[in-house]
């Protein structure tokens, strides 16, 4: 996780409009916040710097400020709960699902499949070869119908 923090420079709200889809539409991004007042851009996720300004390049100028660790909030120490032992009732209603699941595949079982050799490019048989003759006395003559 990184952050990443950028000084655009936009000259009016549909400019920083641009810059706020074009940044949260990139994978790895987890959060986008923006100051207005500083112009300044945070973002924080698993996103490259270089490949994150060359994008925005092409809508506003952009620099980069500082790229840094995410802070992530402390989290508090959970006391693992003890897990109960499983008592005999539920072994004996795991043994009879079992036993229900066995008698109901051996009920149901579909039959063997017999395996059998299926071509499946059959071929076309082939055509037969036609020959056109044309009887003419003179080929190069020029004919009008």
């Amino acid at each position: 996780m990184k952050k990443v923090v950028l000084k655009l420079t936009y000259h009016d709200d549909k400019g920083k409009q641009k810059a706020m889809k074009k940044v949260s539409g990139l994978s790895g991004v987890d959060s986008v916040a923006m100051d207005s007042k500083d112009k300044k851009l945070t973002v924080t996720g698993d996103v490259d710097p270089v490949t994150l300004v060359a994008k925005l390049r092409k809508i506003c100028s952009t620099e980069i400020l500082s790229v840094g660790p995410a802070k992530e909030p402390e989290k508090k120490k959970e006391e693992p709960k003890k897990e109960e032992p499983k008592k005999p009732d539920d072994k004996k209603k795991e043994d009879a699902s079992q036993k229900a699941y066995q008698a109901y595949i051996q009920h149901y079982s579909h039959p063997p499949i017999v395996p059998y050799h299926q071509n499946p490019y059959q071929q076309y048989p082939p055509m037969g070869a036609y020959y056109a003759k044309s009887v003419e006395e003179d080929p190069n003559a020029c004919v009008i119908c």
